[in-house]
């Protein structure tokens, strides 16, 4: 190891920084990205002690350039821009809050009032075993000794009250 290789690449970016920017300008596409890329480039070198000597330095210079401004590239792809957080805080909260709770919970507790109240003992038995132990339709027919189709009816008139209590 010698600090003469890096004294070469740091006297070889001084000297020749116009044209290295220009090339990495055109590699890039972007000025200021060459231009950070270069200054990055620097400063790692300043970070080091001592290096090798290198054959080619414009090529070394300009692939560890490269390479850091599409390291700098990948991480401003995974960040949101400001517009794009602004966006984010302007989204409307799709959860209910405590007042729509709330109300949610007393029609609820309405609806199950009036099934119990006013719905067919073996239709309201038919709903929740389907809603709420998810049981099939074949089961259902056998359990009560009915027909499948007797099941679907049942099922169906106890939507239809549902719906009815709903809108009340």
């Amino acid at each position: 190891m010698s600090t003469e290789g890096l004294a070469e690449l740091k006297r070889f970016l001084v000297e020749r920084y116009d044209q290295l920017k220009g090339q990495l300008t055109r590699r890039l596409g972007s000025s200021d990205l060459a231009g950070d890329a270069l200054h990055d480039t620097w400063v790692r070198l300043a970070g080091k002690s001592e290096i090798e000597p290198v054959r080619q330095p414009q090529a070394f210079l300009l692939n560890a350039a490269t390479n850091i401004a599409v390291d700098r590239l990948r991480v401003e792809a995974r960040m949101l821009s400001e517009s794009q957080v602004d966006d984010l805080f302007e989204v409307e909260d799709p959860a209910a809050g405590p007042a729509e709770a709330l109300e949610a919970r007393f029609e609820l507790a309405a609806l199950v009032g009036a099934m119990e109240r006013l719905l067919p003992a073996r239709q309201r038995e038919i709903l929740f075993a389907v809603r709420l132990e998810g049981l099939s339709r074949d089961e259902l027919a056998e359990r009560y000794g009915i027909s499948v189709r007797m099941v679907a009816r049942e099922l169906q008139a106890a939507h239809e009250f549902c719906v009815r209590q709903m809108r009340r």
